[in-house]
């Protein structure tokens, strides 16, 4: 800092005002500085000092300066005389410019913009929260109310040990939770967002207030169904777009339910009603990924200046480029098929910036590269019988109809990768234990014995790989063969998944679309170091009467490891059992 003018005087008292001055000097830019300083060494006159003294403060705020009118300096009054004992430098200077002046922050990333429509009120069914309870959470910054009967169902519903009474008992803890926060206000409603759950911004309203319900006299007011439709009717009336010069907050009211009769109900009565939608992983299942995708007929045109080729063993290696790379997924397997010109079977194995890798395939629909006496007879079972074989994939998916050969690609992948290459000890084969009709009661007998009646299609199987590879040695041959195949085979039921880690393991799920994604995550996680798991089903073909293609656990595995660089997936689309088979699922 520039220092002070020198006492005029030998032995004289520094004067305050050149301290004061030296020390605003300091919080103002250099052109501002010269020019008071050019002030100061001009001589000084008792009308002069007033406009220098009401200046700086105004240059020191970052104003420019200004001088006032004689007139204004004539009423202003004049400046108590200061005690020459207090620090001129803390009076002159505030503590805000004291400091020194620290670099601007960078600009931090601004948040996504939300939607500008209007907000909406929910009402929740019980059904929607026996299903998930985190459904709290999951309307983003609209709000949620709750009627007085579905708590009242929700404490009825939590006893046991089912599924069902789990999310009841789950549901009544998130509540809690939330209405214990301090400060928690449940007439003004509770912050959704109060536990961590930073995604929901809107509140949760209780019935804490009775409402004025007329339902039509057709419905009986003791069913709880009812009188949840009156709370919502009750609200849509309070909330009406018709009173907006009574409640300003006016909005719409919409009921959720995973209840078709009472959405059905809602509507005739001129509700609005919705299904609970964020459990679904895809709103269609013909959005399903497939794990395929044929290149367009210009291709190797459109590539012919910028591609690189190069060989690393048997497998040839393309780099492209161009609008079709950012369609492409890693794992995913592509194909160029025309007449006239050389096929191309590949999957993609790197993808960086804007070109991707491919790497040729291995050919098992030859009988030199049969896995336990099996060949591809189609595109698609060739590229699982790829994915299948690799040792880098952990995780595999195989979605098709009936007769597609999932279980027998299956199987044979995994005798072979244990008996012959002993890169796995065993295999652990599941499924589901939905029926398809009645049940027929308990089954007797250990867990394996118990789990022998849902294991039909693996003994099929079995069957036929045991007759191909004992090939001419006869019945004892066969007997061998399939004590060997059944040594290496356990069968276990998923009830008794819990806790467990399998190590290097080849694990088969079968029925796998009957799943929920909670009982998917409970199987997947059960991996430990060396372990392969394949899930497989058929999405037509759901026996579970409250899944459906969007919400299966299949669908959902499939979505989310998607372009994994362990996982894969593959439709298959071609039915390889019989012709009458074939017939059967295109026309049933």
């Amino acid at each position: 800092m520039p220092l002070p003018p020198p006492p005029t005087k030998r032995g004289a008292r520094l004067a305050h005002e050149a301290v004061d001055s030296t020390a605003r000097r300091r919080t103002r830019s250099p052109a501002a500085a010269a020019a008071e300083i050019e002030l100061e060494n001009q001589p000084a006159d008792a009308s002069a000092r007033p406009v220098k003294e009401d200046a700086a403060p105004a240059r020191a705020a970052g104003n420019a300066p200004r001088r006032s009118s004689p007139a204004a300096r004539a009423r202003k009054p004049a400046e108590p005389a200061r005690p020459v004992s207090e620090p001129a430098l803390l009076r002159a200077q505030p503590a805000a410019s004291a400091a020194p002046r620290l670099p601007a922050a960078p600009a931090q990333r601004t948040r996504k913009a939300k939607a500008s429509g209007p907000k909406r009120l929910f009402v929740l069914d019980t059904n929607v929260l026996l299903h998930d309870p985190v459904a709290l959470f999951r309307f983003e910054e609209h709000d949620i109310y709750l009627p007085m009967i579905v708590l009242e169902e929700l404490d009825g519903h939590k006893k046991g040990m089912t599924e069902v009474a789990r999310n009841g008992r789950q549901t009544s803890r998130l509540l809690d939770a939330l209405a214990g926060v301090k400060g928690a206000d449940m007439v003004h409603g509770l912050a959704l967002d109060s536990t961590g759950h930073s995604e929901a911004t809107g509140k949760l309203y209780f019935q804490t207030a009775p409402l004025d319900v007329t339902m039509p006299a057709a419905l009986p007011q003791g069913k709880a169904d009812n009188q949840i439709l009156g709370v919502v009717a009750a609200l849509q009336k309070l909330h009406a777009k018709d009173d907006a010069a009574k409640d300003p907050d006016h909005r719409e009211v919409v009921l959720v339910s995973k209840d078709i009769n009472m959405r059905v109900k809602a509507r005739a009565l001129g509700l609005a009603a919705e299904d609970y939608e964020s459990d679904k992983t895809l709103e269609d299942g013909d959005l399903l990924y497939p794990g395929t995708l044929q290149l367009p007929p210009d291709f190797w045109t459109r590539q012919s200046k910028t591609v690189e080729s190069w060989q690393s063993g048997s497998h040839t290696y393309y780099r492209i480029s161009g609008p079709i790379v950012p369609q492409l997924q890693i794992n995913e397997f592509v194909y160029f098929e025309s007449p006239g010109e050389p096929s191309l079977y590949a999957r993609v194995t790197e993808i960086r910036d804007k070109t991707a890798v491919l790497k040729t395939l291995k050919d098992f629909t030859h009988l030199k590269n049969g896995v336990w006496g099996v060949t591809a007879r189609n595109r698609e079972q060739n590229f699982a019988l790829n994915v299948l074989m690799d040792p880098e994939v952990d995780f595999v998916t195989l979605a098709g109809t009936a007769g597609t050969g999932k279980t027998l690609l299956a199987l044979a992948s995994g005798l072979t990768q244990v008996l012959d290459d002993r890169r796995y000890t065993e295999i652990i084969m599941t499924r589901a234990t939905v029926s398809v009709g009645e049940d027929i009661g308990f089954l007797p007998g250990t867990e394996e014995e118990k789990m022998g009646p849902w294991m039909g299609a693996l003994d099929d199987n079995l069957e036929f790989l045991a007759k191909g590879d004992a090939g001419g040695a006869g019945e004892w041959g066969r007997a061998a063969t399939n004590e060997l195949i059944r040594s290496r085979i356990k069968i276990k039921s998923m009830n008794f998944m819990r806790g467990r880690t399998f190590l290097n393991k080849w694990i088969i799920i079968d029925e796998a679309q009957n799943l929920t994604p909670k009982q998917m995550k409970t199987l997947i996680t059960r991996a430990g170091p060396g372990t392969k798991i394949i899930c497989m089903g058929n999405l037509a073909q759901i026996d579970t009467p409250y899944l459906t293609e969007g919400s299966s656990g299949l669908t959902y595995a499939v979505d989310r490891f998607k372009g994994w660089p362990h996982g894969g997936h593959i439709t298959l689309a071609r039915g390889e059992r019989s012709r009458l088979a074939d017939f059967a699922s295109e026309v049933l």
